[in-house]
C-alpha cells in the first residue's frame, strides 16, 4: 500500500500572547450595549418586514411557487390515503382520551388546517396520536370521573353513569389542557425556545414512547373483552387497573372478545399483505378504513349491540359545532399536564420533521415548528378538539404515496370534513373493540422499540440505562411525571459522563503537536481537562493540578507563612527586648528544622512553568474564574509561573468580566496555542539567571525529631521563667 504522500510547512512568527494577537487582529473592545441591540432588533424596514411576514406564514412563501405539474397528482392521492386513515384513527384514539369519538375527527380537522398554513415541514402528517391522547386521557378521567356522574335507574333500581353530562365536562376538560397546551408552545416558540427538544435524547424518546404504549394497551384492554374497571389516576395507576382487569376478566363479554380476536387477525394479515405487495401497488390498500366499513355493516346487520351485548360507538352527530371559549377555571387543574403535553407533542412532530427534511433537503424550522403547533392546539380548543401531534403510520403513508408538500395535509382534512358534515353517521353502529384492534396493530412499530435494549447493551451501556429507566418511569409514575422524571435522570447521566478527565501533554517529536504522552517537557507541565472548568468540578481541576505537580502546595505556602509569622513575631520581640535593657537579652531563635531556601536548582524536583491547556473549555462561572486565578496566585508565590493556552473568544471574555485581569496579571499570559506558551516559558526560563523558587530543606531532621526539639526549647524556655519568678527572689533569705 502507498505511504500517503506528506507534506512538510515551516511557520516563522514571534511568540504571540492573547494581547499581541488583539493588537494583530485589530480587535475592538467596545461591545454592542443591550440598548443598541434593542433598537437594532426593533428597527424596521421593507425587507426585513416581508421577511418576517414570510417566516409567521410560510404557505405564502411555498404556495405561490407551488409546481401543480410536478406535485399535484401525488398530493391528491396522498392526502385521499392520509385522510382515510385518520377516520378510524381519529375516532379510535378519541376512546383513548376518554371523548366521544366525533371528537377524534374534530381533532384531525381543525389543527391540520391551522398546520397547512404556518408548519414548515412538508411530509409529516398532523394530527391525533396515540401517546399524546392517552395523556389527555388521563387528566380527563382524573377530572371527571365516572363516581361524578352516578344517576339513580327507576327502570333497574340501581345506578349509572349518566354519559352525556359525563361526556360534555370530559369534552371541556380536553379542550382546556389542549388549549392551554398550545398557548406554552407558542410562548416556547416566541422565546426561540426550540433547542429544547436537543434535551430529549433518542433513547429517552424512544424509551418514553414504549411506556407510554404500554399505557394505550391497558386502556383498550375494557373493550377488548367488553368489562367496565374503575379509571385509576396518578402513580401506580396502571399496576392497580392490570391487577383490576385480572379480577374482572370472568365476567369478558364473549361477543366481544370475538369480534376483538377477529379484528385484530384480519388487521395483522392485511397490513401483512400490504407489506408484501407494496412494491406492486401504487397506494396502499386502505386496511383500517376496510375493517371499518364491513366491522360497521355487519355490527347493523347482526345487531351486536342488542343480541350479544357489544358495546358500539354511538351517536355521532353531523355538521361542525361553533366555536366555544375553553373553561379558564381548569387552567389551575391541568397546567402541569398541558405543560408535558407541550414538550412531547413538540419532541415527536419536530424529530420525526428532521427526518424528512434531511432526506429531502430542505430545512425545518425549529421555533416556527413550536408556533405551528401551538396555534394548531390553542385553535383547536375553541373548538373542542384535544391535544394533537405527528403521527409515525400516517406520515410514512403520506410520503410513500407521493406526497410532497403540505397540501397533502390540507387534502386529508378536507376528506375528514366530507365524512364530519355527510357520512359520520353511517358508522354509529362501529364496535368499539373494532377501534381497540387498530390501536393495538398501529402499537406495533412501538412494540418493536425494545430490541433497542439489546442494541443499546452492546453499543452504550448508559444510553441503554436511559431507555430502561426512561420505561420504568413512564410506567410507574404515568407520563406526565415519568418523563419529568426521566429528563431529570438523563440530565443526572450528562453531569455523570461530562465529569472531567486529567492528563499530562508531551510535544510528539520535531511538531508542534502536543498529546497524553509518557514523555514531557522538562521543567514544564502541561495540564488538561477534558472538560469544561465551573462550580461543579473547580475543586476537583485544583486537586488533580496538585496531584500532577507532585508537591503539596498547600503544605508549601502552609510553611512558608509559619516562617513569615515567627519572622515577625522574632522581630517583635527583638524590639521589645530593646527597650526594656533590664532584661537579658536572648538569643534570636532560627528555625533550623525546616529551613525555606531560595536558590537555582538546576535539576528541580518540580517543574518551573506550568501551562493550563484551556482548549476544552466552553465557559467559565465565576467559581472557575475564581479557580485560575487562585492557582496562578498560589504557584506563583513558590515561584512556578501559571500561564492559559488555547483560551476561546467567549473564555477570554469570562476571564474578562470575571476580574481575572488587573494591573499586575494581563493578557500575556495567554496564549492562542500550547506550542507559543511552551516557547514562551523556555526562553523566559533561559534568559532569567535570578528565578528562584521556594523549596523545603528537610535534610537536617524528620517532622518527629522536630516536634522533639520544638517541645525541649519550650520546657527549657518555661523552665527558665520558672526559676527566674519562683527561685531567685526567695534565696537571699534563705
Amino acid at each position: 500500500m502507498e505511504e500517503r504522500r506528506r507534506v512538510g510547512y515551516s511557520v516563522h512568527r514571534k511568540i504571540l500572547d492573547e494581547g499581541a494577537v488583539d493588537l494583530m487582529a485589530e480587535k475592538s473592545d467596545s461591545k454592542t450595549t443591550l440598548s443598541e441591540k434593542l433598537k437594532t432588533s426593533l428597527r424596521c424596514s421593507g425587507p426585513r418586514m416581508k421577511s418576517c411576514l414570510l417566516d409567521s406564514f410560510p404557505v405564502l412563501s411555498w404556495l405561490p411557487r407551488y409546481s401543480i405539474r410536478e406535485n399535484c397528482l401525488g398530493d391528491l392521492i396522498s392526502g385521499i390515503s392520509v385522510g382515510i386513515m385518520q377516520l378510524p384513527q381519529g375516532m379510535a384514539y378519541a376512546l383513548l382520551a376518554s371523548v366521544p369519538p366525533v371528537i377524534g375527527l374534530y381533532s384531525s380537522f381543525y389543527p391540520v388546517l391551522i398546520y397547512f398554513i404556518f408548519g414548515t415541514s412538508k411530509h409529516i402528517s398532523v394530527g391525533t396520536y396515540a401517546v399524546m391522547s392517552v395523556m389527555v386521557g388521563g387528566v380527563t378521567d382524573r377530572l371527571a370521573p365516572d363516581s361524578n356522574f352516578m344517576v339513580w335507574d327507576n327502570e333497574t333500581n340501581s345506578t349509572k353513569v349518566d354519559d352525556v353530562a359525563r361526556d360534555e365536562e370530559r369534552i371541556k376538560v380536553a379542550a382546556a389542557v389542549t388549549f392551554l397546551s398550545g398557548l406554552f408552545q407558542i410562548l416556547l416558540g416566541l422565546v426561540q425556545f426550540g433547542f429544547v427538544v436537543t434535551y430529549l435524547s433518542e433513547p429517552l424518546v424512544r424509551g418514553y414512547t414504549t411506556g407510554a404504549a404500554i399505557h394505550v394497551i391497558v386502556s383498550q384492554l375494557k373493550y377488548t373483552f367488553g368489562i367496565t374497571p374503575q379509571r385509576h389516576s396518578g402513580p401506580l395507576s396502571l399496576i392497580y387497573t392490570v391487577v383490576e382487569l385480572c379480577y374482572l376478566i370472568p365476567q369478558t363479554n364473549i361477543g366481544t372478545l370475538v369480534v376483538s380476536i377477529v379484528a385484530i387477525v384480519g388487521l395483522i394479515l392485511a397490513k401483512e399483505l400490504n407489506t408484501y405487495l407494496s412494491k406492486k401497488l401504487p397506494v396502499p390498500i386502505p386496511v383500517e378504513l376496510l375493517a371499518v366499513i364491513i366491522a360497521t355493516l355487519v355490527s347493523w346487520q347482526v345487531n351486536l349491540e342488542e343480541k350479544y351485548g357489544v358495546e358500539v360507538v354511538g351517536i355521532i352527530p353531523s355538521g361542525l359545532k361553533p366555536p366555544v371559549v375553553p373553561d379558564t377555571s381548569l387552567f389551575g387543574q391541568v397546567v402541569g399536564d398541558a405543560f408535558a403535553l407541550a414538550v412531547v407533542g413538540y419532541g415527536i412532530a419536530i424529530s420525526l420533521g428532521r427526518i424528512f427534511a434531511l432526506k429531502y433537503g430542505y430545512k425545518v424550522d425549529s421555533n416556527q415548528e413550536l408556533i405551528a403547533l401551538g396555534l394548531s392546539n390553542s385553535i383547536g380548543g375553541f373548538f373542542q378538539c384535544f391535544a394533537i401531534s405527528c403521527s409515525m403510520s400516517r406520515t410514512m403513508v403520506q410520503e410513500s404515496t407521493g406526497g410532497k408538500t403540505q397540501v397533502a395535509g390540507a387534502l386529508s382534512a378536507v376528506v375528514i370534513l366530507f365524512i364530519v358534515l355527510w357520512i359520520g353517521a353511517l358508522f354509529e353502529e362501529l364496535p368499539k373493540a373494532v377501534l381497540a384492534a387498530i390501536i393495538y396493530v398501529n402499537l406495533h412499530g412501538m412494540m418493536k422499540q425494545f430490541m433497542d435494549v439489546p442494541a443499546l447493551w452492546r453499543s452504550n451501556k448508559i444510553d441503554m440505562v436511559i431507555w430502561l429507566a426512561t420505561f420504568l418511569f413512564t410506567l410507574v409514575l404515568n407520563p406526565d411525571l415519568g418523563l419529568a422524571a426521566a429528563i431529570a435522570f438523563s440530565m443526572l447521566t450528562v453531569i455523570f459522563r461530562t465529569q472531567p478527565k486529567y492528563s499530562l501533554l508531551g510535544q510528539v517529536q520535531d511538531t508542534d503537536i502536543y498529546r497524553p504522552l509518557e514523555d514531557y517537557m522538562p521543567g514544564i507541565l502541561i495540564f488538561r481537562s477534558s472538560a469544561t472548568l465551573y462550580f461543579a468540578n473547580a475543586e476537583m481541576y485544583q486537586d488533580a493540578l496538585g496531584e500532577k505537580f507532585g508537591v503539596d502546595i498547600t503544605k508549601i505556602l502552609s510553611a512558608k507563612k509559619k516562617l513569615e509569622a515567627k519572622k515577625k513575631r522574632n522581630e517583635m520581640k527583638n524590639a521589645k527586648k530593646a527597650k526594656n535593657a533590664t532584661e537579658e537579652p536572648e538569643r534570636e531563635e532560627h528555625c533550623d528544622l525546616a529551613v525555606i531556601e531560595m536558590h537555582m536548582d538546576p535539576h528541580p524536583s518540580y517543574p518551573r512553568a506550568i501551562i493550563l491547556d484551556l482548549s476544552p473549555v466552553n465557559f467559565l462561572d465565576t467559581v472557575g474564574v475564581k479557580t485560575l486565578r487562585n492557582i496562578r496566585r498560589d504557584y506563583g508565590e513558590i515561584g512556578v509561573e501559571v500561564v492559559l493556552a488555547g483560551c476561546q473568544t467567549a473564555v477570554v471574555d469570562n476571564l474578562q468580566t470575571g476580574g481575572f485581569f488587573n494591573d499586575k496579571v494581563t493578557k500575556s499570559c495567554l496564549f492562542s496555542t500550547i506550542h507559543d506558551a511552551v516557547l514562551y516559558c523556555q526562553s523566559d526560563t533561559e534568559e532569567s539567571q535570578t528565578k528562584v523558587i521556594y523549596n523545603i530543606n528537610t535534610h537536617r531532621c524528620t517532622l518527629k525529631q522536630c516536634k522533639s526539639h520544638y517541645f525541649l526549647k519550650t520546657f527549657l524556655r518555661n523552665g527558665l521563667t520558672f526559676w527566674k519568678i519562683c527561685v531567685l527572689p526567695f534565696l537571699p533569705r534563705l
